[in-house]
């Protein structure tokens, strides 16, 4: 049982149980505000209106990232109709896509065990997987920085072929341009940075005669270039908004109340590279280690990634968990170059933090309904979950028993297969259990409730609040009422799409009620208070914990 990964039988029906399961959950949960539903709003506004050049949401120009996520989602819906696995498709793939792809330069680069174990490593890790099945931007960059990285890993191993080094060079490109249209110029700084640093680090100069630069920028620009200057061309606005504001004043300034301690990142990689927490340490110190016989050195290239991007997020002024998701495959691979030869203290104090781990989550299962203190109706959703985080805590103790036994066999393949399946599947269980909380954060019920009052030029209004989800699931736009937050810069080119003030809004909603029309509002608990004291005439059509839907006749 220490040679798994030389039987094909077995690792192709463990990829295809793994491929199934990433798959179909895709299409089992609510999109949960605020990015799966603003990011499955926007392609649903450009499947709808075919313009695939200005990125919209609410109707509203809505540039804060470039396109490709927008693309990818539209082009999702138009093969497969609205819903929610078509929303998710374009990130479980590019998280599916990133698994296979580290087994495989991992396999390429190290060996056959250390891909297996790559594979392994990535495909259970808790932020790999988790945001693998959201829709979201992080995954979409970290997919095509994958292919960036794992490309020009087994370009530039020693003994790769001048045709070798060349087309993996130029898929290297290729994905460094989808990674700038997935999430802007970090799709280059990042990697290039990390190439200097290795330069410096590593004394391999000669490895910039090896990066086919000319037909790399070439083919760099052919891919990233179009979409910048059709949409420059059409709205003038938008460089210096998504050049300066997006990139400048987020890394510099503190415009964007995202900002935390510098050990934040830190702290985040703690729950994030679970279950391998317990062999991250050593892993970047072993990688650190210089293979004396060799001209490329890989693992010093994936400790420079890994370092340098944690860094780079650390020291912006906007903090956002999923900032730091690239470095997820670079650590799968040093995970499983360390873990090919750890010894058996190393593999059992690992599956021992994973043990303590998972007791650490049932300790902390009854303390969760704290959370709802700010909204204590949702205390009986919060008590609905309780099971099954406590169902993924039981799992990832017994996972982490079950390997500490195998490593003290000297199972080390059924050891590292039993801590991957624990970790993957209790992701799964936190995530597939929140199902009945995220719908009420959606609003979905909600907006299914609208949906028999509506007709087709039934005016919907937003009222000092903009419900990402709900949107997507009433398939149309809203009016909205004294809210700007993100839709600031598209308001201030596109005033007439919304109404500024309550007051304004009250006129509008009198004037309906006077000429028979019906209008519907979707508004806030505070909203709603304020237009009682005004005397607005409302009926309540639906209402949860967070917000009401309210018509004028």
């Amino acid at each position: 049982m220490n040679d798994l990964y030389n039987s094909k039988k077995f690792t192709w029906g463990l990829l295809a149980a793994f491929a199934m399961i990433w798959l179909y959950v895709l299409g089992i949960r609510t999109l949960v505000p605020p990015d799966e539903g603003r990011y499955a709003e926007m392609a649903r506004e450009m499947w709808s209106s075919g313009d695939w050049i200005t990125t919209r949401l609410n109707g509203i120009k809505y540039f804060e990232k470039p396109p490709l996520q927008t693309w990818m989602n539209a082009l999702s819906f138009g093969l497969f109709g609205y819903g929610e696995w078509q929303a998710r498709l374009w990130t479980g793939l590019c998280g599916l896509g990133g698994v296979l792809f580290t087994g495989y330069a991992a396999k390429r680069v190290f060996g056959a065990r250390a891909g297996f174990y790559a594979a392994l490593v990535l495909g259970s890790s808790l932020f790999w997987v988790a945001s693998g099945q959201i829709d979201s931007l992080d995954m979409g960059l970290s997919g095509m920085m994958t292919i960036a990285l794992c490309a020009m890993l087994v370009a530039q191993r020693d003994g790769a072929t001048p045709a070798e080094q060349r087309n993996w060079m130029l898929l290297c490109w290729a994905g460094m341009a989808l990674a700038v249209l997935a999430k802007g110029l970090i799709g280059l700084v990042l990697p290039g940075a990390v190439l200097v640093l290795y330069t410096a680090l590593s004394r391999d100069f000669a490895i910039w005669k090896r990066l086919h630069l000319g037909k790399g920028l070439l083919l760099f620009f052919a891919i990233a270039a179009p979409w910048f200057v059709l949409v420059g061309l059409k709205n003038p606005e938008q460089p210096h908004f998504f050049f300066i504001h997006e990139h400048w004043e987020r890394f510099f300034l503190k415009t964007h109340h995202r900002e935390g301690p510098w050990w934040y990142f830190l702290m985040m990689l703690v729950p994030g590279l679970m279950p391998w927490l317990g062999v991250a340490l050593q892993a970047l110190v072993n990688g650190v280690k210089r293979d004396q016989q060799a001209v490329f050195q890989p693992k010093l290239m994936l400790v420079i990634w890994t370092v340098f991007i944690t860094f780079f997020f650390s020291y912006s002024s906007s903090k956002l968990p999923g900032y730091i998701l690239p470095v997820f495959p670079a650590m799968a691979m040093l995970a499983a170059v360390y873990l090919e030869n750890a010894s058996r203290l190393n593999r059992s104090l690992a599956a021992g933090l994973l043990i303590l781990v998972g007791l650490g989550g049932l300790a902390a299962v009854p303390q969760m309904v704290e959370m709802a203190v700010r909204h204590p109706d949702e205390r009986a959703l919060l008590e609905a979950y309780q099971p099954w985080v406590l169902t993924a805590a039981i799992v990832a103790t017994a996972g982490g028993a079950l390997a500490l036994l195998h490593a003290r066999h000297l199972r080390r393949d059924l050891a590292v297969l039993t801590m991957a399946i624990a970790g993957f599947v209790s992701v799964q269980l936190i995530l597939t259990g929140f199902e009945p909380y995220g719908k009420m954060r959606a609003g979905k019920t909600l907006a299914l409730k609208m949906l028999p009052e509506l007709k087709a030029d039934t005016p919907i209004y937003s009222v000092s609040t903009y419900e990402q989800s709900m949107t997507f699931y009433l398939k149309r736009t809203v009016v909205l009422v004294d809210y700007w937050d993100e839709f600031t810069f598209g308001l201030r080119q596109q005033p007439e799409l919304s109404i500024p003030t309550i007051d304004g809004f009250v006129e509008k909603w009198k004037q309906h009620s006077a000429d028979n029309v019906k209008a519907m509002a979707i508004i806030s608990n505070e909203a709603h208070e304020v237009l009682k004291s005004k005397g607005v005439t409302m009926r309540v059509v639906a209402e949860d914990t967070r917000r009401l839907v309210i018509t004028n006749l």
